[in-house]
């Protein structure tokens, strides 16, 4: 076991109370349908939430965040690179206006949806024969 998975399990032992309440939304497929995952490692980071099948990416920001934000941001542009949709709160957010953060995210979810429908991947090419000679 890497000491990136090791840290990812010691984060979803010790979630904050912010991290507690989103979880018990997006956990169990009870939002919208989507697979999310806590404390998840993509790439060189560890992100909060990830719903892997739509590369959205949910970060929450409390006292831990403050003075990093340059690092927050750069952070963000890289996962962006690599083609994820990050959705970043306060916790604030969570305590205070938890429903609009759940309509945000519900409207992130629906967008991805329908750039996925709008875009399907390309046909498998057909069959050509055994070893691919034509027949």
């Amino acid at each position: 076991m890497t000491d990136h998975t090791r840290l990812a399990r010691q984060l979803r032992r010790e979630m904050t109370p912010a991290e507690v309440i989103l979880w018990r939304e997006l956990r169990g497929r009870r939002f919208e349908g989507a697979k999310f995952r806590r404390q998840q490692p993509v790439g060189p980071f560890i992100v909060d939430f990830l719903c892997a099948e739509l590369k959205l990416v949910i970060e929450l920001g409390g006292d831990t965040h403050s003075g990093r934000e340059v690092d927050d941001q750069a952070r963000q542009e890289s996962l962006e690179v690599e083609g994820f949709r990050v959705l970043r709160y306060t916790n604030p957010d969570i305590y205070d206006d938890l429903e609009t953060v759940l309509n945000d995210i519900w409207s992130a979810i629906d967008a991805a949806r329908r750039v996925a429908a709008a875009d399907p991947s390309p046909p498998s090419p057909l069959p050509q024969g055994e070893r691919g000679e034509r027949g």
